[in-house]
Parts: C-alpha cells; structure tokens; sequence
C-alpha cells in the first residue's frame, strides 16, 4: 500500500545541502568548543558557501536560462528551488555574520587576538602600517577608472574589491573607480602579535595616495561569486589536457551568481553594481565589513594551542611493525601475513600508505606500480615516490583526474612532472570522472609475480589524511590484485572487464549491485526462510544520499520491516521515519575535529546463535569505498568499492556505524519533515565525541606501546 502521509518523498538536495552548512555554522556558535576551532569552522562554513554558489546556484541558473523543464524530484521546479537556496543562503549569511560580530570577535579579543580597525592603532603603529603599505602594498595596486573612455572593468570570481567614489575639485565632477584587493597579500595583516587588521581597511585609508589631486569622497567594499564549475566537453580526438586548460581560462569569465556589499554601501554605488554586473536583487548580499570571512584560516593558524584542540599524534597501525623487536617497517611482509584495516587520522597515513608507495619506489623487485590520484598535497611525497620509482626503470602508470573540481591547475602540474619523469600519465575514460583510491604494486618474489594494493575511501593526500577521517584495506589478495589489474587496464587501456570478484565498480552495475544488496535484505523479511528475518539489517556511512532509486530500494526494505541505520555527513535527500514509508529507518549525521569521509556499506547481521553455539546464515556484506550514493558518483565517475572478509574487520565497521546511534553520541537526528536536531546532553551529561573515543584509544594504544618498548 502506499504511504498514508502528504510529502513528497524526496527533500530537496539544495535545501539538504545548506542544513548541513548550518550545522557547520552551530559548531562555530558552540562554546564547548575551543575558540580558535570555532574560528575555523566559521572560515570553513564560509568557504562552503562560495563552493555552493559558484557550482550549486551556478548550476540551477544555468538550467533555468536553457528552459529546463520539468520538476526537481522533491517536486519542486528549478526556480523554486533557486528562490529558496538565495533565502535560505541570506538568512545563513546573516547568522554567520552575527556569530562572528557579537561572538568570535570580542571572545578572541578577550584572549589578546584582535581584529582591529585603523583608528584603534597608536601613532607608532599607523607609522609602521604606513611604510608597509608604500613598500608592499602600494606598487602592487591598480586603480581602475569608469568612465566614457574607461569601461567597467572585469571584477574576478571571490575577489575583494573596494568601489570608490572621487571628485575632482576644478570641475566637481564625481566619478567611480574600482581598486582590487590584492589576492596574493595575506587576508589579515599582522599588525602585532595577536593584533590584525583588514588588508582593505589598510588599503582604503590610503586610497589619497592612489587618487592624487582628486578629493576620495567614500569607498565600499564589494564582492562576486561566478559561476566557476568547469564543464569539458569533446570526442576521443581532442587531447583532454588541453580541452582542460582552455576551460579554466574561460572559467574566468563565468557569468555573476552573487555580490556581496558592505552594508552601508551608498545606494548609487549599488545600482552601478548591480546595473554592471548584471545580477538580480535578490542576488545582493549586505553584509557588515570585513567581507569574506574565509580570512578567518588565517586567525585560526594563531600559535595559541591553549584555545584549540588538545595536540593528537596518529598512531602506526599494530599490524604494521613488530613493537617487541623494534624492527623497521616491512609492509609488503605485513600485507602478507593478513588484510590490514587502516582508520584515517587515527592510524598514520604517513606510516601505512605513504610507506607503502615509497617502499615499492625504493625496492628493486618492484616491477610496476599502477595508481590514480584525484587530488594531492601541493609539497606531496606521493608524487616524489612516483617520480623516484619511474627514474628507478620501474614501469609506473598514473591515472592523473585533471577533472577533480578546484585542483585542476594543480593536477594538470603534477600530470606533467610526472610525465617529464618517464611515468606514463593518463586521464581517464571520456566523458567520466575517475574518482575511485587505487594502488596497485607488481613484486618479483622468487620466480613469481605478487600484487599488493591499497583501496581506500580518502585521496592520497597526506595532509588532508591528518584532517579527513577515512579508511583504506592494504591487501596482497589475489582476488584483488587481479580485479584491479583489469580495471586499471579499463582505465589506461580498451578492456571491458566491468564484473569483478571483490569490487563493485561504477557506473557499469553499481548501483543495481546496492540495489540488489537492499532488497535481498528485504526478502529475509518476506522469503519466509526459516530464521533469516533475524539477519535482515542494513547500516550505511556516506558523505551524501540523493539517488533516487537507492532511496526508493531503503523505502521498500524499511516497509517490510528491514531495520536500517544511515550516517550521512551531508546532504541526504530520504526522509526517515514516516508511517508505511520509512519508520524503520534512522538518519543520523556526525561533525567535529576531522571531516567525516568514509563511506561503509554493511548487509546483514550475524544470526543469534544456535543451541550448539554455532551461527546460523551467512554472515553480513561489508564494503567500504570512494562512492557516494548521488547521480554523479554513480552515473559518470569510475567509483570502487571492495569487500572486507576478515571477520574482525567486519565487526569494526559494524560497530563503528552501531556506535552512533548510541543515546550517549554527540550527533544530529534527520526527522521527517526535513529538520535536523542536535542531540541534548541529558541532564546535563555531556554527550559522548565519537571522534574524541577513537582519538583516546589511540592514546591508549600508543601509550602501552611505549611501556612495552621501556
């Protein structure tokens, strides 16, 4: 039968997405956490808007303009959904604005750091910003002028501008002019120790010395947002390198999505704004200066660790080294002896996979190593190793995502470093993003060949590997190695091997393989076969959950009763818990310290015993990989999931998932009608950081360690 309820049965993803930016907002409002966290979750929050505007309402206004037709799945048009995502944004603008002017900024100026304004400085500190702005700052600016014989000039994407408005005094004409804030020139600058000001609010109280002659009546500071997604196109002939690179030109150019005006903007200068750049009112953002709160990293990066987290040193994993001899590090040896389960920041990304990579660069039995890279750090070891290993003869095969979005010019470096370096370099199947994390290494032991690899759910990145929480399986399995020998040949080569024995790969068959895994587990409920009720479970932890078809498969399995528990970070477009749709399922979302990355797929539970004390059923399916369950992830990018078959490793992730939705968890509830809630610390207990656990049992851990090496 059909759900007795009057909703439709998808949220909006839009609406989804700018909820979880606010619950990014709540952890800059909480003040059990340390001030300077705060500050960078509200750097964070603002960062994560601007990505929002420039792809998100770039992309709704761009299916506006062409006619899209139509209605959104939550059943709402595309111009709703626009008008929805500028009102929602505004009043999240607004409260971001308010958590840094009546909280951030007194309470760090409590603690000695302050945001400072000119007339808050003595003489002898206006003397010294002075001579920094004559000598740094001055030479670098460029005053633009609008007039007959002086166009509007072109504003760049999340530049920081100021509009200033000049008289000449022999004729008293007004005019306009437009002075970019230098990018390159740090947000802040440090005035003292602790004490920053605004580089605009530096630059504007000079702007006399840019306008000689001319009498500066007033200045605005102004902001734009352009649309900055990159679509490449092209057929198999054009080289996708430089397809790419012509893109991130125009990119440039895309056309406004938002301005952002300091509120007391005067209303000529506005209209000038709004009239040039072409955007609608309801597109303008008054905000209090200073403008562009991502400058907020800056404060964050303050060395006063008294006002942040408490420090945290990842941990070598315990399958990695033999702690009672203190030998050095052998992964291949350790890959040997069983699967390893690596949980990122808690187990060292620097001591597992890095050491891993450099170790087969280093060792000459190594024949090949076959890897893609989606993003990596700007100082990355990972590409060092690769360089090393191909200047070493070995035969190395990168798959370099040049498409990964906003690190594309960085990707399109390191895709010619390693191409000078003799590795061989490609960029994927056409027309898809290559976003699955593969390792593949090819060793000469004895008279034979052995393949190790690494499958993990985060990019190979060893600075986001310190902030993202991931896992990844280090396996010398045959089944794997040669699952991924095919799918690499998929990727470089003309092999259409899509089936696999121990991946599920996208978008040949991945989501008709979840599929089929959900309503399996909802035919133990309806199969009738004896006992196998009791195993029907489902538990996923993703980034974000918008398939349609994914969702409709949880429906179904909840309304025949199938248990199911979801962690998802973002945004999530299933509405749990309505009467004959989905009371059977709970939605639970998790933030903090690091960012939740990993995405665990679990089918099934263990059977309670039998009299004799041995299990009944097969035991639950368990995967973890680099997809999300959205169209992009399952529809155009290759995605790779593997299978775990060690028991305990099964027992960690279900766990893992279970642990969550404990009563005792810090984490927010997803209702039905779309809102999200912050779980309450009952009577007043604090509740329980899942992250702070993990980060206390690697304490213990090491701790140990130490007391056993003496």
């Amino acid at each position: 039968m059909e759900p007795a309820v009057d909703l439709p049965r998808f949220l909006d993803r839009e609406s989804s997405w700018l909820q979880f930016n606010s619950r990014v907002l709540e952890l800059a409002e909480d003040k059990e956490i340390p001030l300077l966290e705060r500050a960078k979750f509200a750097a964070i929050f603002a960062n994560n808007l601007d990505e929002f505007f420039m792809v998100r309402v770039a992309g709704l206004k761009r299916r506006i303009a062409t006619g899209a037709a139509g209605a959104t799945a939550s059943g709402l048009t595309h111009r709703e959904v626009l008008q929805r995502v500028l009102s929602g944004t505004r009043t999240l603008m607004t409260r971001h604005a308010q958590v840094f002017q009546e909280q951030l900024r007194p309470e760090l100026a409590q603690h000695g750091i302050e945001i400072l304004r000119w007339s808050d400085l003595d003489a002898s500190q206006q003397e010294q910003l002075y001579a920094l702005f004559r000598e740094r700052i001055f030479p670098v600016l460029t005053p633009l002028a609008v007039d007959p014989a002086h166009p509007f000039p072109y504003i760049s994407g999340l530049s920081l501008n100021l509009a200033v408005l000049v008289r000449n005094p022999v004729t008293g004409n007004e005019h306009f002019a437009r002075v970019k804030v230098p990018p390159l020139l740090p947000r802040f600058v440090d005035v003292s120790e602790g004490h920053f000001m605004p580089l605009e609010e530096l630059i504007a109280v000079h702007l006399p010395h840019l306008f000689n002659g001319m009498e500066v009546l007033g200045h605005h500071t102004f902001r734009v947002t352009r649309n900055e997604d990159v679509e490449v196109e092209g057929d198999e002939s054009q080289s996708l390198l430089e397809t790419l690179e012509r893109e991130l030109v125009r990119r440039r150019f895309g056309p406004p999505v938002r301005l952002e005006v300091e509120e007391t903007i005067d209303p000529q200068v506005l209209e000038l704004l709004v009239r040039e750049l072409d955007v609608h009112d309801n597109e303008v953002f008054r905000l209090p200066a200073p403008l562009d709160l991502t400058g907020l990293f800056t404060i964050a990066d303050e060395d006063r660790p008294e006002l942040k987290f408490p420090p945290f040193a990842t941990a070598l994993h315990r399958d990695l080294a033999d702690y009672e001899t203190n030998s050095a590090i052998d992964v291949f040896a350790s890959m040997r002896q069983r699967d390893i389960l690596l949980h990122h920041p808690y187990d060292s990304f620097t001591t597992s996979v890095q050491a891993f990579l450099e170790q087969a660069a280093d060792d000459p039995d190594v024949r090949a190593i076959k890897m893609t890279l989606y993003r990596t750090s700007g100082d990355s070891p990972i590409v060092d190793a690769l360089v090393d290993a191909a200047e070493a003869g070995k035969e190395v095969l990168v798959l370099v995502e040049i498409k990964a979005r906003f690190d594309e010019h960085a990707n399109i470096v390191w895709a010619r470093k390693l191409e000078q370096a003799g590795c061989h370099v490609v960029y994927g199947l056409m027309g898809l993003k290559t976003h699955c994390k593969l390792l593949l290494v090819i060793r000469l032991e004895g008279n034979r060949l052995r393949r190790y690899a690494h499958i993990g759910t985060g990019n190979y990145n060893p600075k986001t590997a310190r902030q993202y929480e991931d896992l990844g399986l280090l396996t010398a399995d045959p089944q794997v190695g040669e699952d991924l020998t095919h799918l690499f040949n998929r990727l470089s080569g003309y092999s259409r091997t899509t089936t696999y024995r121990r991946l599920l790969t996208a978008p040949n068959g991945l989501r008709e393989a979840l599929v089929e895994r959900i309503d399996r587990e909802r035919a133990k409920m309806t199969g009738g076969r004896r006992g196998a009720a009791k195993t029907a479970r489902i538990r996923l932890k993703m980034n974000s959950l918008v398939d349609e078809a994914v969702i409709e498969a949880l429906y179904a399995a909840s309304r025949a009763g199938v248990k199911i528990d979801l962690v998802v970070r973002g945004m999530c477009a299933l509405r749990p818990g309505v009467p004959d749709l989905s009371e059977n399922i709970r939605v639970r979302s998790v933030l903090g310290r690091f960012l939740e990355h990993s995405r665990i797929f679990v089918f099934g539970q263990e059977a309670p015993a039998s009299p004799t004390g041995r299990a009944v059923g097969e035991p639950p399916e368990v995967w973890i990989g680099s997809a999300d369950m959205m169209h992009r992830n399952l529809d155009r990018r290759v995605e790779a999931l593997v299978q775990l078959t060690d028991p305990a490793h099964r027992r960690e992730l279900t766990a893992m998932i279970d642990t969550v939705f404990e009563d005792d968890v810090a984490c927010w509830d997803l209702g039905p009608q779309g809102e999200w809630t912050r779980r309450v610390p009952p009577d007043g207990i604090p509740l329980r950081d899942v992250q702070e656990s993990f980060i206390d049992a690697r304490n213990q851990l090491i701790a140990a360690r130490r007391a056993r090496m003496g």
